[in-house]
């Protein structure tokens, strides 16, 4: 037995002691992040939240894989969506059907995921701009083409190229703290148009506004404010 290999290595006093400090700097540094991370998620939750943008509907002012940042407080004290907006709203009732019951642990990562811009928003979750406000007379369109507010005739210089304003005619009166909504690449969008004979005629609840979407944040050659509303 060639027991001179094998003391040293049983005779090193010292490394219980290194261990221990080993795991001490461990955790020190690992505490930090925790709180990091922690700090994220509060501010995600609670004040401007990433948004991972998931189809062209918004195209050329939003591309796939875009992360806008939301504007969570944007509506809070008193403010209200105003024509122009680009907003993430919960579709749930307007746009699509009551939620299934999902496994908690996978809708937690889920949430947790979308709140940093990690993964894709929940299916209910949309972004689109406001065309119309409570009151409002919304009306496409007019000899023009042009989609018309209030008897307005709106410019929508934020279309997609070679985009009408709208290939389906309607004409509605939006109702009290509702939204008329749509993409700005008009012939890929899903939008108000499409649920005018659904229950609310297609219009969003205000209180189903997750927030204003306020900046790209990402990509970094992409980064721009979106803050050009209609007035």
């Amino acid at each position: 037995m060639d027991t001179d290999a094998q003391f040293p290595e049983r005779d090193r006093s010292p490394a219980p002691d290194e261990g221990r400090r080993r795991w001490s700097r461990s955790v020190r540094c690992g505490a930090p992040a925790a709180a990091v991370l922690v700090l994220i998620l509060l501010v995600s939750f609670f004040a401007v939240q990433p948004f991972l943008i998931p189809s062209g509907s918004m195209e050329n002012t939003l591309k796939v894989g875009d992360r806008v940042l939301v504007n969570k407080l944007a509506y809070r004290f008193g403010n209200h969506p105003e024509r122009g907006d680009v907003v993430v709203f919960d579709g749930t009732g307007s746009f699509a059907e009551e939620r299934s019951e999902e496994n908690q642990v996978t809708a937690l990562l889920r949430a947790a995921g979308a709140t940093l811009g990690m993964v894709e928003p929940p299916e209910n979750d949309y972004v689109k701009r406001v065309i119309g406000i409570g009151g409002d007379s919304v009306t496409c369109c007019d000899t023009r083409g042009r989609i018309e507010v209030n008897g307005e005739p709106l410019a929508e210089d934020y279309l997609f190229p070679g985009d009408s304003a709208s290939s389906v005619p309607f004409d509605i009166v939006v109702p009290e703290g509702r939204l008329w909504v749509m993409g700005d690449h008009r012939a890929d969008s899903r939008d108000s148009r499409d649920y005018l004979g659904k229950p609310g005629g297609g219009t969003v609840p205000v209180d189903r506004v997750i927030g204003r979407a306020d900046w790209i944040g990402w990509p970094a050659g992409r980064w721009a404010s979106l803050r050009t509303g209609h007035g």
